[in-house]
């Protein structure tokens, strides 16, 4: 799906702003901010796997913080120098939807990086008891 219009359909008018439009939702809002569950993060738009629970921590920031992906080359990091600052925007590799940025003030003992996610560019994948 690639169609300004489809994806306004699929998603909700917020969703869309921050999605599509690059847009970032108030800090301390989202409902994956303090989500304790364990289970997989997936892309909200195409549902690509995108951070698991056990790399998620409390960064203070208001907002999901990671300190990887889940995997190589499913999160695309670019230069971001929009709003007078330089920042490196994180996006979706297999739709392009806007997810938020990296920083490199994550956690010293794992990565150091600290991927600040706005929870509605994300949907959560409980781990089953199996």
């Amino acid at each position: 799906m690639n169609n300004d219009e489809q994806w306004r359909e699929k998603l909700t008018a917020e969703e869309y702003r921050i999605c599509r439009e690059k847009g970032t939702e108030a800090p301390f809002t989202g409902e994956y901010n303090h989500n304790p569950d364990s289970g997989r993060y997936r892309c909200k738009c195409c549902g690509e796997a995108l951070f698991e629970s056990d790399d998620k921590f409390d960064s203070g920031s208001g907002w999901p913080s990671f300190d990887k992906a889940a995997s190589d080359g499913v999160v695309l990091l670019e230069e971001d120098n929009s709003h007078g600052m330089r920042r490196v925007e994180a996006t979706c590799d297999r739709c392009g939807s806007h997810l938020g940025h990296v920083f490199e003030d994550g956690p010293r003992e794992t990565t150091g990086q600290r991927f600040c996610i706005n929870s509605l560019s994300l949907d959560f994948e409980a781990q089953s008891d199996e």
